[in-house]
């Protein structure tokens, strides 16, 4: 494999440390709280238990049976995985044996991805409803009807705020009172939005079908900038550092500036890039429907390196301590841990079907579901 432009093993030894001290502290080790896990970059960079040197030794710890495809990501939150099914329900599953504490029925397939905070579980229905429920119990809180007949967006909390938008046929990006379930704003693209909402410094970034990532202001909904690429933007933006990173329909990654939309860079991959990018080490890393998973150099684009994962990479790579985790879709059905400087494979569990769900990591355990319809559980053999 060709090493020229990999980072210096000198700075992978000392990055984290420093790169932990420039985070928002908004969580803890033993939480993945939303999609982007609230950093904005799918990086759980407190994670010290997995790492390149013993995540070869993974094992299954659990798996949990929801009948029906779990396209759905995983948020963990005080010892408990949330996470939504194709059988139209919502669960909270215990995290150390998988045990199903409570389900919510919401009467649509549910493919948006939990988002916990403060004890509550927001997360889109599948058919028309953002839906609260209290996160110890699932019974409802509040529910506000879009006119969407498919959420897909997973939704963002910030400031009391929840940001989200709204499915085919619902144009609209939506801010609510995450107390009340109220309209705060919302915006209307030109199309359908099934990106989730990336949220800093004020700032809501989301993708369109209309082929353009927004720039909304989070207070009032007001548009800042846009950009039109050549495709659907179903990608969630990462934000890091001053610039947005997202995939679009048109097979490119997208690099631009956070404040005035500017591009700074795009890189062309063999097929559409649905996947959202994981942004750590200064590297982004992303998959794309060519079967490939990319790490492209963050300031300049370049390829440091792609591994060819025998799939459709619809799911969304999660960094933790040094590892890059991701599942794959049709003809692979596996998920896999990954060098994340060298993309070398050190780890794989192969499924029955597609996994579209992203991972999440958190003390030592990789959570996931699968198109198989169980969600699963992996932490090393004893």
């Amino acid at each position: 494999m060709k090493r020229s432009g990999l980072l210096p093993w000198f700075f992978w030894a000392c990055f984290v440390p420093t790169a932990w001290s420039q985070q928002p502290s908004l969580q803890g080790p033993n939480d993945w709280s939303e999609f982007h896990r609230t950093n904005m970059m799918r990086w759980n960079y407190y994670e010290n238990v997995l790492n390149v040197k013993n995540v070869g030794n993974l094992g299954m710890k659990w798996s949990t049976s929801l009948d029906r495809s779990v396209e759905s990501s995983p948020a963990i939150v005080g010892g408990v995985v949330y996470i939504g099914g194709e059988d139209q329900s919502v669960y909270a599953l215990n995290a150390a044996t998988g045990a199903i504490l409570w389900s919510y029925p919401t009467g649509w397939n549910v493919f948006s991805s939990p988002a916990v905070v403060n004890g509550v579980v927001y997360i889109g229905s599948g058919g028309p409803d953002m839906d609260a429920l209290d996160a110890d119990t699932g019974a409802p809180l509040w529910s506000f009807t879009t006119r969407t007949t498919q959420f897909a967006s997973a939704p963002a909390v910030s400031n009391g705020i929840v940001y989200f938008g709204a499915g085919p046929p619902d144009p609209n990006v939506y801010a609510l009172n995450a107390s009340a379930g109220t309209k705060v704003w919302s915006y209307a693209t030109q199309g359908y939005v099934q990106s989730s909402p990336a949220v800093a410094n004020g700032i809501v970034y989301v993708g369109s079908s209309d082929n353009s990532l927004y720039a909304l202001d989070a207070r009032t909904g007001a548009k800042l900038w846009s950009y039109e690429t050549g495709g659907g933007v179903y990608s969630s933006p990462a934000v890091d550092n001053g610039v947005v990173y997202f995939g679009s329909y048109d097979d490119n990654v997208y690099a631009l500036d956070a404040s005035t939309g500017t591009k700074k860079w795009s890189y062309q991959t063999g097929f559409f890039v649905t996947s959202s990018p994981a942004v750590a080490y200064g590297i982004v890393y992303v998959g794309s429907y060519d079967h490939n998973l990319y790490a492209l150099d963050a300031s300049t684009g370049a390829k440091l390196w792609s591994r060819d994962l025998g799939g459709q990479v619809e799911s969304s790579p999660a960094l933790a301590n040094g590892v890059v985790y991701v599942g794959v879709g049709y003809p692979s059905f596996n998920v896999y841990a990954l060098n994340a400087q060298t993309g070398e494979k050190l780890w794989t569990y192969t499924t029955e079907l597609s996994v579209g769900s992203s991972p999440s990591v958190v003390n030592g355990v990789v959570y996931i579901g699968s198109d198989d319809g169980n969600v699963y559980a992996f932490g090393l053999k004893n």
